[in-house]
């Protein structure tokens, strides 16, 4: 989920070889429609979207008995706003910088139930 529509294409793009892409959204207005009826295993979340934060958004999710694994995906290179988004049960942290090399990797680890924050002079305390 991210609120810039060439974002959103990328990371399919990207992800699509690997794992199954359910759906993309530029905000949080329908997810939890999607995740009552599609059941994905883990959901792709921007820090800043329109209307809702993607951290309240995983908080909202986190509290479900079947909660699927949230990996961030953001710009913030913040140890403040990765400590926010890790406090809510997500396992990944990647800034939008290291999409390429990070997001497939932080992936499966989250589905492992391991945490994967991405490497950043800034983030090495949260990691």
């Amino acid at each position: 989920m991210d609120d810039h529509p060439a974002v959103l294409r990328q990371v399919a793009q990207l992800l699509s070889g690997e794992f199954q892409v359910v759906d993309t959204l530029p905000d949080g207005h329908n997810l939890q429609q999607i995740v009552d009826t599609r059941h994905p295993d883990i959901i792709v979340l921007d820090v800043s979207l329109p209307g809702i934060s993607g951290i309240e958004l995983a908080r909202q999710l986190t509290t479900a008995a079947a909660a699927p694994k949230i990996v961030f995906l953001t710009v913030h290179d913040d140890p403040d706003f990765a400590r926010a988004a890790l406090a809510t049960g997500a396992l990944g942290y990647v800034i939008k910088s290291r999409l390429a090399s990070d997001l497939i990797p932080a992936l499966h680890a989250a589905l492992e139930g391991r945490r994967f924050v991405s490497r950043s002079p800034d983030l090495e305390e949260v990691r």
